[in-house]
């Protein structure tokens, strides 16, 4: 029984995933997400239904539409699968519980601003001020009012930890080090996964960026990275393992 649970779940999240992609990319180019319906970006051809059913659908049509032949990106294919993926990581570590309706929102709200800041160099406001609000009410509806409170003060110290950072590293390197999205985005994060714990997301993101930087570095002349992905990938991590600010303090002492 508990594989068709995964199953049903995967499939509900590459069918999401199809959708934050398409949300992205209407929101970082100022477009309606209602209209008009899904079309071919190339030749605007209106998609037909069995077009656009995640995953089957590029693989089937082997990477291109069937209107133009053009070749579909496969990032459209990587945010189903780890979309579908992610909620099912999600569900193993929440199971049917408020903490999994928070977790799916967080999960979704971050998939669309890595897909809009690596593709445009975007993140979205409207994307961290929906996700902000839906999961404040959320907490105050399940948690009550005193673990919100806390949450939402968790999310101030962490934006401000944030901007502080920014402010010393301008200082540093006489330009802007870092984009408004990046200090915004902590302060969904510390509504999620609390202060202290926001705070190293900044370190292992840092640590994932790293090796990414340096390949980009030297493999192309443009030097400018996003860093906003890297934060959120690394937010998502801390956030599906339930890990707490204590076993990394503990892991750090020994």
């Amino acid at each position: 029984m508990e594989i068709y649970i995964y199953v049903i779940i995967f499939i509900f999240g590459s069918i999401m995933g199809s959708f934050l992609n398409v949300l992205a990319v209407r929101l970082s180019n100022n477009e309606s997400i209602i209209y008009p319906s899904s079309h071919c970006h190339n030749c605007q051809h209106k998609l037909k239904w069995y077009e656009l059913i995640p995953i089957l659908s590029y693989i089937i049509q082997k990477g291109k539409s069937n209107c133009c032949n053009t070749r579909i990106p496969i990032s459209y294919l990587i945010v189903e699968i780890v979309t579908g993926a992610l909620y099912c990581t999600a569900y193993h570590s929440f199971g049917f519980s408020y903490e999994l309706v928070i977790s799916l929102i967080f999960i979704s709200s971050l998939i669309t601003i890595i897909v809009s800041d690596i593709e445009y160099m975007i993140i979205l406001d409207e994307v961290i001020a929906v996700a902000c609000i839906l999961i404040i009410l959320f907490e105050l509806v399940f948690f009550g009012l005193e673990f919100t409170v806390n949450k939402i003060l968790s999310g101030i110290l962490a934006f401000i930890t944030m901007y502080g950072i920014k402010m010393i590293g301008d200082k540093m390197f006489k330009k802007e080090s870092m984009g408004g999205g990046d200090i915004k985005l902590m302060f969904l994060f510390g509504i999620v996964i609390g202060f202290p714990l926001s705070i190293c997301d900044i370190f292992l993101a840092t640590f994932i960026a790293f090796p990414v930087a340096i390949y980009l570095l030297f493999s192309r002349k443009d030097s400018l990275i996003p860093f906003g992905p890297f934060l959120a990938m690394a937010a998502i991590l801390i956030h599906i393992s339930k890990v707490d600010i204590s076993s990394i303090i503990n892991f750090i002492v020994k």
